[in-house]
């Protein structure tokens, strides 16, 4: 296995369509187009959703993503990115044999870029808003309705596009952070799943032809969950949360291709990080593959001196108030939300 197929099947270890109520896991290598869940070569990506994703959109003077030490891997400064270096649409990129998509933030200067797709993802977003000043999904999705209003894009054009969407971390986030109480949560979670139902319809009746939306990862497992217990072990509860939302995506997902008469033939699917990772986080010393293990799997490779501090911080006289391992490689999460460059 190459090296670029080594990383992406670390990122997307099961790619699951849904063909009529079957659910059909493909692991994530690159096929040739005929063998391929889309059965042709898509020539424009377009990307919306969270951290994840994001490849440069956050305003450089309020967010972490700017700073050092994000990007010392990749390209050796920092570029927006929520890693050390490449994020998970640079691969997904990659395996389609596309160019990275610009950000949108950068749609007039580098114009001639355009016709490569667009990323439209902010750090931080999701579905609703949440607790940074960036645009939803919702808005996200208008940027690209504009696009197609200006005749930057044609119906014609999104033909052969797909798009990624990574999203809904950042919802439950900020519901806790918001202090929700257990007993509105379903009634939030249903308004989150129809609010997402209504944006991936929307994305695909303007003409986009794939769209593949991750499934949550194991949030209880991300260190800033698992900081609490000495990074030994996740947050069960936080974990529990996130099964029942993947499990009300494939509903979502199913649904979808069923009002939109695609079972046969998906028009959406689920990059399921959350086997991905529990993959990676359980191989041990008996794991005989060639692909990384992780003595301390959530543990960061970056993180804040304290409770008040996270990677990238500074207090008012420049000094560092993060570790730094010395090998981002080392490790599988770089810092308390985002894995190393290896690891997307």
């Amino acid at each position: 296995m190459d090296t670029q197929n080594s990383l992406f099947s670390l990122f997307c270890f099961f790619l699951v369509c849904f063909f009529s109520d079957e659910q059909v896991v493909v692991e994530g290598r690159r096929l040739p187009w005929t063998s391929s869940p889309f059965g042709f070569r898509p020539k424009m990506l377009f990307v919306f959703g969270d951290s994840y994703a994001d490849t440069g959109n956050t305003k450089i003077a309020e967010t972490r993503s700017w700073k050092f030490p994000y990007g010392n891997t990749f390209p050796g400064k920092p570029s927006g990115r929520f890693s050390d270096g490449f994020v998970s649409t640079d691969y997904i990129a990659g395996y389609l044999g596309m160019k990275t998509p610009i950000p949108y933030r950068w749609r007039e200067q580098l114009s001639e870029r355009v016709k490569d797709g667009l990323n439209i993802a902010y750090g931080g977003t999701g579905v609703f808003d949440t607790m940074v000043a960036e645009p939803n999904m919702t808005t996200q999705i208008d940027f690209l309705q504009q696009l197609l209003h200006d005749s930057v894009y044609t119906k014609r054009n999104l033909k052969t596009s797909v798009a990624f969407v990574s999203v809904a971390g950042n919802d439950y986030a900020t519901y806790n952070a918001k202090n929700g109480s257990a007993r509105d949560f379903p009634a939030f979670m249903e308004s989150l799943m129809n609010q997402l139902m209504v944006n991936l319809k929307r994305i695909h009746d303007m003409g986009v032809r794939k769209i593949g939306i991750t499934s949550l990862l194991p949030l209880g497992c991300l260190p800033r969950n698992t900081a609490p217990f000495s990074f030994q072990h996740c947050d069960d509860t936080y974990n529990a949360l996130v099964a029942l939302h993947n499990q009300l995506l494939s509903q979502v997902v199913n649904t979808l291709n069923q009002q939109t008469n695609t079972s046969n033939n998906p028009s959406f699917f689920i990059l399921d990080l959350y086997n991905a990772f529990w993959t990676v986080f359980n191989r041990n010393e008996t794991y005989e593959g060639n692909d990384p293990t992780f003595e301390k799997p959530f543990e960061p490779c970056c993180f804040g001196v304290s409770a008040g501090f996270k990677c990238g911080n500074v207090d008012e006289n420049g000094e560092n108030k993060y570790t730094l391992c010395s090998d981002p490689i080392s490790k599988f999460f770089w810092d308390g939300v985002h894995p190393v460059e290896k690891l997307n």
